[in-house]
């Protein structure tokens, strides 16, 4: 797309049937806002320059989008007067920074809250526009309840001559089922003098960019619409039931096209994916998996069913089943879970194993390293082909500072073992079962830390008179006594 092309995204409305304290275009669905798809498809695109209009909650709206695209010029409406008050703003903002250059060529206006339009489909429009050589193209689509928005209006050459809004509009204009989407394209020059014309004579006192229609028509510049198939694209976001209507349609699109790419997933009903996440051909997405962020799947991986990842990196032929994991990496060929618990930091290696109600954070596990049962590991270096027993705990906080563990290559860790960090147990190291590990293990040592079993007689009886276990202890001695022979 042509430098020239300068897209105006509108984003100052209250949002106030949100009921949110959290600006309405700030609200996500498929893991991004909905000024972050706006901007998205934009950028998409090839746009070249694009000016945001913030308004209300503009302190929230306003970082935002500086998070996402620094280089997008923010212009502030300090009062709601209308989308045409909003595009002047935004012309304005431009001027002040220079930038007069940018208002050659087309202005593209748009919608922070049209979080499914595509980058595919303002490409088509804007080149529809450039090879007619209109003085505005207007995307359309026809709905089957056309209710609250702006009609298109027509002459009997079918020829467009100005948009309707709902509230102005009479009876019979009211039964027209295209639909102004509120996208226009515009030659910048002809808005430039149009929107110097605008007027406030409508129901709402406000200043319509849609009156540019009739501005053009009445010069005999050309004017025509642009018609959407996929009323979906033109669809915006008012409440929180509408977010989570075309946030349900959004994710059957994204379930769709990676079906569609060679990824297998059993229940798309049940499957969730985020707009950023990527995943490769052969994949497999089992039941009631999320997948969100920047997360990762690569071919022959399976996931899931029940499994919740974000920012998760899956690597080939790895399986992850009923795990909860967020900031970490699987290697190849590895397993993880059922139940496991992937805080960030955590990294497994290629054919490692993480099992059944395994919890790890800022840990690195070598290849073919193993931590299969009832574990915590936290803040720990686990080397390859090491083993770590069932019920083992990495003792990483002293109540100030946190503290790393390091187990050795192919070291052995018997059950129910602690390691009171910071310590290090050597390569081909054996730990015995229940040892609490405070010292360095040399490699190819066998540390034991038990001390020999001593029986306290009679301690219940003394300590724990007149409870349920002293009578107990009580009738097992009288039994013991009562034997014969003995």
């Amino acid at each position: 797309m042509s430098d020239h092309v300068t897209a105006v995204v509108l984003a100052a409305g209250a949002g106030t049937r949100m009921k949110s304290a959290k600006a309405k275009v700030l609200h996500e669905i498929g893991g991004r806002s909905m000024v972050a798809h706006a901007l998205a498809a934009v950028s998409g695109a090839g746009i070249g320059t694009t000016v945001t209009v913030v308004g209300h909650d503009r302190e929230q709206v306003s970082a935002h989008i500086a998070s996402l695209d620094p280089s997008v010029v923010l212009a502030v409406q300090e009062e709601q007067n209308g989308t045409g008050h909003a595009v002047q703003i935004a012309l304005e903002a431009l001027s002040a920074l220079g930038k007069q250059s940018d208002l050659l060529g087309t202005v593209l206006v748009t919608y922070a809250d049209v979080p499914l339009l595509t980058a595919e489909t303002l490409t088509e429009f804007l080149s529809d526009h450039a090879a007619s050589g209109r003085a505005v193209t207007i995307l359309t689509a026809e709905l089957a309840d056309p209710t609250g928005y702006g009609r298109i209006i027509r002459d009997t050459s079918g020829a467009v001559t100005a948009i309707r809004e709902h509230k102005d509009a009479g009876d019979d204009e009211r039964q027209i089922p295209e639909v102004n989407s509120g996208i226009l394209a515009l030659d910048a020059a002809f808005l430039t003098e149009a929107l110097a014309e605008l007027e406030t004579d409508n129901s709402q006192g406000e200043v319509y960019l849609t009156d540019v229609i009739g501005i053009a028509a009445d010069r005999g510049l050309p004017v025509a619409a642009h018609v959407l198939e996929d009323v979906w694209q033109t669809e915006g976001v008012n409440d929180r039931s509408q977010l989570a209507r075309l946030g349900a349609e959004l994710n059957r699109r994204i379930v769709q096209r990676w079906m569609l790419d060679g990824v297998t997933i059993v229940d798309p009903a049940t499957t969730w994916i985020d707009s950023t996440v990527t995943i490769e051909p052969d994949a497999t997405i089992l039941p009631g998996t999320q997948l969100s962020g920047v997360s990762a799947i690569a071919a022959g991986a399976t996931v899931g069913p029940d499994t919740t990842l974000r920012n998760v990196e899956v690597g080939r032929d790895a399986t992850v089943i009923r795990t909860h994991g967020s900031d970490a990496v699987i290697g190849d060929g590895a397993t993880v879970g059922p139940f496991s618990y992937l805080r960030p930091g955590t990294e497994l290696g290629a054919k490692g194993k993480i099992g059944a109600f395994v919890e790890t954070k800022n840990t690195r596990i070598g290849d073919g390293a193993k931590v299969p049962h009832l574990s915590y590991v936290g803040d720990a270096e686990i080397g390859e082909g090491s083993n770590i027993g069932a019920g083992t705990v990495f003792a990483n906080y002293d109540g100030v500072n946190k503290h790393r563990t390091t187990v050795g290559r192919h070291a052995r860790t018997a059950s129910n073992n602690t390691f009171v960090a910071p310590v290090t147990i050597g390569d081909g190291a054996f730990t015995a079962a229940g040892t609490t590990i405070r010292n360095d293990v040399p490699a190819g040592a066998m540390a034991i830390g038990n001390t020999e079993q001593r029986n306290i007689e009679g301690w219940v009886a003394a300590k724990r008179p007149g409870t349920t276990s002293a009578q107990a202890a009580a009738e097992a001695e009288q039994h013991q006594q009562e034997k014969p022979g003995e």
